[in-house]
């Protein structure tokens, strides 16, 4: 019990952003096919403009995956990254730079929770609540972040 209050106490420290500001959002209904779709085509979208070889995954708000695409030439290890970072993203309901920022600022027992603590997944957001996240691996940290952003945008 003390080492989930530990956990939760360094969650709750990891934040970042908008996700910083009190507690997470709720969860909500899952995310469409449609609108995954529409996450995914964007993500790769602005990944193909860039020349960067980019596996993308969208999973629902129980965390399971919705809809997944990936480049032609993207390392294949980048398949399992992209699904994790969208896990990790939508089972503590903030982006998962939230844990890199946290491990880089010294708080290495995130590592403990089983999370995928690097930049690229970020949960999808509908009327406030997690419909979702999307996870995007291939190019580095900051690169894989951006193509991120550019799938969130396709559901605004």
């Amino acid at each position: 019990m003390k080492r989930r209050l530990l956990i939760a106490a360094l969650m709750a420290s990891a934040a970042t952003g908008a996700f910083a500001q009190g507690a997470p959002p709720p969860y909500g209904a899952p995310i469409a096919i449609e609108d995954a779709r529409r996450v995914v085509a964007a993500a790769l979208a602005e990944a193909t403009r860039q020349s960067l070889p980019m596996a993308v995954a969208v999973v629902d708000s129980g965390g399971h995956l919705v809809a997944f695409e990936r480049a032609d030439g993207t390392q294949l290890g980048s398949i399992r990254v992209a699904q994790e970072k969208a896990r990790t993203s939508v089972e503590f309901r903030r982006p998962t730079k939230a844990f890199e920022d946290g491990i880089v600022g010294g708080r290495n027992a995130i590592l403990g929770l089983g999370v995928m603590p690097i930049e690229g997944g970020i949960p999808l957001l509908r009327d406030g609540r997690v419909i979702g996240a999307i996870g995007v691996s291939g190019g580095t940290a900051p690169q894989d972040g951006v193509i991120a952003q550019a799938g969130v945008a396709a559901l605004r």
